[in-house]
């Protein structure tokens, strides 16, 4: 177990009363959710219970919050360096050192491919004792555990600065779609809907599209006089989350009538729709009949219900004509608790079985 990889952010093991280092014998186990625009890590004790039976509220010992961790927006060595010192922080709040961890489930944005899980896997040994389990996985499983309490078993839909589906089988089969990027095709997240309205702007400025409200209404939130201005403002920080906070204008304009906000919305509810019914159809979840149970947790800015234009709603309205079994899930929790839940019932399974 390494003292420090990132400059001396596990020094404070060493300052730590002995008693406080785990010599009270406390069991814990860090959940992660790196995403785009930051990084929670929370640690949380080993409970001796059920899926069925977690306490409520849930003992969450500590939260700690960086930024991004995503690799292929940051680069491998600043990701690293951010997931390092988010557990550090976590477990330094929490009194503890590493040798009260048990398991770790590290879910982050970009883990993409069984190559990416294993070199995340690598480095975390590099910092852990050699008996902790460590799980890396995309953050939509996390998100999907929020829902499900840890148990990964259907589909979870996040739409945010970007989006993806991820669904699993109860019998371990897992399938995704989207979450490719904004080069690639995110449409439907908040970058997608705040992109289009910037085109459609750029386009009835040169007269190839029709007059849009959007126009005005982002000009002036940008504080900008031309939409000539738009070219500058855009290519001067083309990041991601930057574009993607204009969609509230976008959805006020469209609750206003704009027809050109509407149908970008309606685009991206289309689109969204599409991604869950591909994990849905890959994996089966509906049944033969289409009609069997299954949930869906819905995770994200762009779903949240907080206006009459309900993104959220419409997306269900769409996959539930075909699958009626749907059930949609808004969790309570937020994904690096569904992290830790993933964490804790990795932990328990192994422990079970070396019983």
């Amino acid at each position: 177990m390494k003292r420090h990889r990132n400059g001396e952010i596990w020094d404070f093991e060493h300052e730590l009363p002995a008693v406080a280092a785990n010599q009270c014998g406390v069991d814990v186990v860090l959940g992660l959710d790196g995403g785009t625009t930051s990084t929670v890590c929370v640690c949380m004790p080993v409970i001796p219970c059920s899926h069925s039976h977690f306490p409520d509220p849930l003992p969450v010992l500590a939260r700690a919050v960086a930024g991004c961790s995503n690799h292929n927006s940051v680069g491998e060595t600043a990701a690293r360096e951010t997931l390092e010192q988010v557990m550090a922080d976590a477990l330094a709040k929490s009194g503890l050192n590493r040798t009260a961890v048990r398991a770790v489930c590290l879910a982050v944005s970009g883990v993409n491919h069984p190559t990416d899980q294993q070199r995340i896997i690598d480095w975390l040994s590099d910092i852990f004792p050699s008996r902790v389990q460590l799980y890396v996985q995309n953050d939509a499983v996390a998100a999907l555990a929020s829902g499900t309490m840890g148990k990964l078993h259907g589909c979870v839909l996040i739409a945010g600065t970007g989006t993806i589906a991820y669904g699993f089988t109860e019998d371990g089969r897992e399938a995704r779609a989207a979450g490719a990027g904004p080069i690639l095709g995110d449409w439907g997240s908040g970058y997608g809907i705040a992109a289009q309205a910037l085109t459609a702007i750029v386009r009835a400025h040169d007269g190839r599209g029709p007059h849009t409200m959007l126009t005005s209404c982002i000009l002036q939130t940008l504080d900008l006089v031309s939409p000539d201005e738009l070219i500058g403002w855009t290519y001067a920080d083309p990041s991601w989350a930057r574009i993607a906070a204009l969609v509230p204008v976008v959805v006020s304009c469209a609750e206003a009538g704009d027809e050109v906000a509407n149908t970008i919305l309606l685009d991206s509810v289309q689109e969204l729709a599409s991604s869950v019914k591909a994990v849905v159809q890959r994996l089966g979840l509906c049944g033969e009949d289409g009609k069997d149970y299954f949930p869906l947790v819905m995770v994200g800015g762009v779903l949240e219900a907080n206006k009459r234009w309900d993104i959220g709603k419409e997306v269900m309205n769409y996959i539930s004509k075909d699958y009626p079994g749907v059930q949609a899930i808004r969790p309570t929790v937020e994904p690096a608790v569904g992290a830790a839940l993933l964490a804790w019932s990795f932990f328990m399974k192994e422990s079970k079985k070396s019983s």
